[in-house]
């Protein structure tokens, strides 16, 4: 009699599973004991699952953070470097104008030289020809309409040196002025430009990380990839699990001439099934010993 039942369970799970059952190979296992084995399956495929879904929405969420505060970093970075740009454009502008100043005023002083050595040579000419001649000295003030007479000539010839005297002042203080602005300037450069090192040191640094981050974010995509198809794969033994159980859960029913409420919860279909094979062992057994 165990053997037809155990033949019928077979044929009714071959034909609706399309599986073959294995025949039994563990005698010390009973069937209660195969489904709670089967419940506790499933219970491990839905745990494992629900826990790797949580472990990379944590890791998605680290690196989000991560790319973000790399990004932030960035975008200052760049601000800076702007602003530092901006700085030396300006200080050369206003070398450019030192120095254009200071030319212009060299070339007004050296204009003025011109004219003061223009001055001495007829200074010159003027005193030899007075020495020669009084005469000369008249005839050349009576020809000259610039200048009336002699101390006419030595005030035109102070003035000049004066203003050739101040030309040569504001020309040193224009050459010292332009000297301690390009001392800044070069100090300042030198400072900007280690700045500057810097800040390339920093950015290369944070590209370096933004790599490694980019990397961990595609090493967690191939792993979540991976979760997918093993999440998958459990899905479906799951599912084929739970046919295999509603197939059984049927059988048991049929057998039982319905007398058991339809039902399509996996655990409760397990329960009612356990239930059977504990009658039907102790059925069997009760007959074996009779």
């Amino acid at each position: 009699m165990t053997s037809s039942i155990e033949d019928y369970f077979r044929a009714n799970v071959e034909n609706k599973l399309f599986i073959k059952v294995p025949e039994q190979e563990d005698h010390d296992l009973t069937p209660a004991t195969r489904l709670l084995e089967k419940r506790r399956e499933m219970l491990e495929v839905e745990n494992g699952l629900t826990q790797q879904k949580e472990e990379f929405a944590m890791k998605m969420e680290a690196l989000k953070q991560r790319s973000e505060e790399l990004a932030k970093k960035e975008a200052q970075l760049k601000e800076s470097l702007l602003k530092f740009d901006k700085f030396l454009k300006e200080n050369d502008a206003k070398r450019n104008r030192a120095t254009k100043k200071a030319i212009d005023e060299r070339k007004a002083r050296d204009q003025k030289e011109g004219e003061i050595q223009d001055l001495k040579k007829q200074m010159v000419s003027q005193s030899v020809k007075k020495d020669r001649s009084g005469q000369a000295v008249d005839t050349f003030l009576e020809t000259t309409e610039e200048f009336g007479e002699v101390k006419d000539i030595i005030s035109r010839f102070d003035t000049l040196a004066a203003t050739n005297q101040e030309l040569i002042d504001r020309a040193r203080e224009a050459q010292e002025k332009t000297e301690r602005n390009r001392s800044l300037l070069i100090n300042s450069t030198e400072e900007k430009n280690t700045l500057i090192l810097n800040y390339n040191n920093d950015i290369a640094k944070l590209q370096t990380r933004l790599e490694e981050a980019q990397m961990r974010s595609a090493k967690c995509q191939l792993e979540w990839d991976q979760t997918l198809k093993n999440a998958t794969s459990k899905t479906l033994e799951l599912g084929q699990i739970k046919m295999a159980v509603n197939n059984l859960f049927l059988i048991v029913k049929t057998h039982l001439n319905s007398k058991i409420t339809n039902t399509v919860d996996t655990k409760i279909q397990l329960d009612k099934i356990q239930q059977f094979m504990l009658d039907l062992n102790a059925i069997t057994t009760e007959l074996t010993q009779g």
